[in-house]
């Protein structure tokens, strides 16, 4: 069982910059792959970004490549999301997910673990 906490969201200016984080419990954090999704009013929630249990692969999606960064600390059993150049459209309730399969996987279903959301709003 893994419990996750996001934290770390606020309202900044558009370009500004943030980094959230999730705070994981449990002894199997390290092997779990873990992803970002984000979900805007009226929105399906959709992959922002994802990093295996080793760090050796992530992901991003294409709208926030070049400007997002995923990482994990597994001693810390934390993983992080540096967000820069964010723009109004990055808006959105962003979530942590894990999942103790390997692959690193771009649809929610896959995941079976959330944590609660932290809401992040970039403003013009």
């Amino acid at each position: 069982q893994v419990q996750l906490v996001e934290s770390g969201g606020r309202l900044v200016q558009a370009g500004g910059s943030l980094r959230l984080s999730c705070a994981a419990s449990g002894r199997t954090f390290s092997s779990y792959t873990m992803g970002w999704f984000r979900q805007a009013p009226g929105k399906e929630r959709e992959f922002v970004s994802g990093i295996i249990w080793s760090g050796g692969t992530t992901h991003y999606a294409d709208s926030v490549k070049g400007r997002f960064t995923i990482s994990r600390n597994n001693a810390k059993n934390t993983v992080y999301l540096q967000m820069n150049s964010l723009k109004p459209d990055d808006t959105a309730v962003y979530y942590c997910a894990a999942t103790r399969y390997g692959r690193l996987y771009l649809t929610p279903n896959e995941y079976g673990y959330w944590g609660q959301g932290t809401q992040v709003t970039v403003s013009s």
